[in-house]
């Protein structure tokens, strides 16, 4: 019961993901969309890390007051639920039918749309495989480091976090006046250097190095993975457009972690590291070709 309620909840909690964006691009000016977004994510950085010191001090040594977590749990869900409730949309329209993959249409029909998403997959799959694998290679006494959980809690957590704090806004006033496209290979470059570094380091200022790294180009993808359909979309199609990224999203997320952890059972930590990052520089060389055009357009309209 409780594994078929927790993915009722999760179902419910990423099922609204395109209809955040939808009224986000109705709500936010296009010119600060960005920077206004990036503070939602600074007050959702900041209370998760409070609800999480005091959740873990409710369970220590008291692992019995579990349902009174869930509660908690339950009851912030309704009241954002709440507030959702209160802010102003309006409503998606149903374009090209109403089965359930009607949106996929646009992946054909877009060309820019489609050239994004195939640099997503990519550079997902790269990311992804080696996000479960930090631990991994923290804690196996395999690799060499077989660091101590307070060790791996402050490389894995608090490091990556404060670096994500930290530079969240900075990103967020980039998304609103850099062209998406260079953003995007930006934050390819950053996560490249960060897995590199992180997963080919064995002392602790290189892994930290490393860490503050991820930390960083996470800020600037928190930006980037929510909002990017508001740049390229038809504004009465971004909800369309977030939910086959987010399903596309939902496929990777399941395969990257299994395909990783068989990979590694047979090659160095380090190598699959580099696989990651050629596939993330695999994603970049994909979107040249939209960077170059939005140049040229640039040139043209200035010309």
């Amino acid at each position: 019961m409780y594994i078929l309620c927790s993915i009722a909840a999760m179902t419910a909690i990423l099922a609204m993901i395109p209809l955040l964006t939808h009224m986000y691009q109705e709500n936010y000016p296009a010119l600060e969309r960005g920077g206004r977004f990036s503070r939602t994510v600074m007050i959702r950085i900041v209370s998760a890390a409070a609800f999480s010191w005091a959740g873990g001090r409710l369970l220590a040594d008291h692992m019995e007051r579990f349902p009174w977590l869930l509660a908690a749990f339950a009851a912030a869900l309704a009241v954002a639920a709440l507030a959702l409730a209160r802010c102003p949309t309006s409503r998606v329209t149903a374009e090209g039918g109403t089965h359930p993959f009607r949106a996929a249409r646009f992946v054909r029909e877009d060309r820019a749309f489609r050239v994004t998403l195939i640099s997503w997959m990519f550079m997902g799959f790269g990311n992804l495989m080696m996000l479960p694998l930090r631990v991994e290679y923290l804690a196996n006494p395999r690799y060499g480091l077989a660091l101590d959980a307070a060790t791996i809690a402050l490389l894995t957590g608090v490091i990556p976090n404060i670096s994500r704090f930290v530079m969240i806004g900075a990103w967020g006033r980039l998304f609103d006046r850099m062209n998406f496209f260079g953003m995007r290979a930006l934050l390819n470059v950053g996560f490249m250097l960060g897995i590199l570094a992180f997963f080919t380091g064995t002392t602790f200022p290189a892994l930290a190095v490393g860490a503050v790294i991820i930390g960083v180009a996470n800020a600037g993808g928190d930006i980037a993975w929510s909002l990017w359909v508001t740049k390229i979309a038809p504004p009465d199609r971004v909800a369309d457009y977030m939910a086959v990224h987010t399903f596309l999203n939902g496929l990777r997320l399941a395969v990257a972690p299994i395909i990783a952890f068989q990979l590694v059972e047979g090659m160095p930590m380090a190598t699959l590291g580099w696989i990651s990052a050629g596939l993330i520089a695999a994603a970049t060389v994909v979107l040249l070709p939209e960077m170059r055009g939005g140049a040229m357009r640039r040139l043209r309209a200035f010309f």
